[in-house]
C-alpha cells in the first residue's frame, strides 16, 4: 500500500527507493543535490563577504570624510583597505596624480596650485567608474550560478518527475496490473524528484534576490563615493 511505502521512506526506505531508482533517475538527483550544496556555499560565503563589505563600506566613509585635505586620504583611509571604495579611492587618486604631474612636470602632487579643466576632470570621472565596475564585478563572482540553480532545478526535477511517471506507466504494461504496488515505486521515484529540484530551487531563488539587494546598496556605495571623490577634487585643487 502507498501509506506502507510512506512509512518505509520515513523510516530508512526512502534510501531504498533511492537504490532502487533507475540510472537515470539517481543522476538527476545527484545533479540536484549538486546545485543545492554549491549554492549555500556560496549563499554562506556571500553573507560574510557582504557583511564585512557593508562594514568596511562605512567605516571607510567615516574616515575619509574625517580627511583634513584629500592628499591625506590615503593614508587616512588605509586601516579599511578591505573595502572596495579604498580601491577606487586609489584608482582615481593615482589619475590624479598623474594628470597634475604631467600639468606641472612633477612626479607628486605636492606643487602648488592649479585647476583641472574639464578634461580633467571627465577622464578621472571615468576612471571611478570603470574602478567602480571592476569591483562590483568581483562581489558578483559565483551569484550568477544562484540563478541557474533557480531557474533550472525545477526544469531538473520536472524531467525526473517524468521519468518516474513514465517508469510507473513501463511497469503497468509489463505486469498488465494497475495496482498500487505496481505503480508507486514509479510515482514515488517522481515525486523524490519533484521534492529535491524545489528544494534547491526556492533557497537559491531567495538567495539571489538577497544578493542582487545587497550589490544594489554596494553600487549606491560606489557611485556616492566616486561623485563624492570628484566632489573633493573640485574643492579642495591645492595640490
Amino acid at each position: 500500500m502507498l501509506y506502507l511505502s510512506i512509512a518505509d521512506a520515513a523510516s530508512g526506505g526512502f534510501w531504498d527507493l533511492v537504490g532502487r531508482s533507475s540510472f537515470f533517475s539517481v543522476l538527476i538527483l545527484l545533479i540536484l543535490v549538486f546545485m543545492s550544496v554549491v549554492s549555500w556555499a556560496i549563499v554562506i560565503g556571500k553573507y560574510r563577504q557582504y557583511r564585512a563589505v557593508s562594514r568596511d563600506n562605512r567605516d571607510f566613509i567615516q574616515l575619509f570624510r574625517n580627511r583634513r585635505r584629500l592628499l591625506d586620504a590615503p593614508a587616512k583611509c588605509a586601516p579599511r583597505k578591505g573595502s572596495p571604495l579604498f580601491k577606487v579611492l586609489e584608482d582615481g587618486f593615482s589619475d590624479l596624480q598623474l594628470i597634475v604631474s604631467k600639468r606641472k612636470g612633477q612626479g607628486n602632487l605636492q606643487a602648488g596650485l592649479i585647476e583641472l579643466n574639464s578634461h580633467d576632470l571627465d577622464a578621472i570621472s571615468k576612471t571611478l567608474e570603470r574602478s567602480s565596475s571592476e569591483q562590483l564585478a568581483k562581489l558578483e563572482k559565483h551569484v550568477v550560478f544562484l540563478a541557474t540553480t533557480a531557474n533550472s532545478a525545477p526544469f531538473f526535477g520536472l524531467l525526473g518527475t517524468c521519468w518516474g511517471v513514465m517508469s510507473a506507466f513501463m511497469n503497468i504494461g509489463i505486469r498488465g496490473s494497475a495496482s498500487l504496488a505496481v505503480v508507486a515505486p514509479g510515482i514515488a521515484e517522481a515525486l523524490i524528484a519533484t521534492i529535491v529540484g524545489l528544494a534547491a530551487a526556492i533557497p537559491a531563488v531567495i538567495a539571489y534576490n538577497w544578493c542582487n539587494n545587497k550589490l544594489k546598496f554596494i553600487a549606491d556605495d560606489l557611485s556616492n563615493f566616486s561623485l563624492e571623490f570628484l566632489s573633493a577634487v573640485q574643492k579642495e585643487n591645492e595640490f
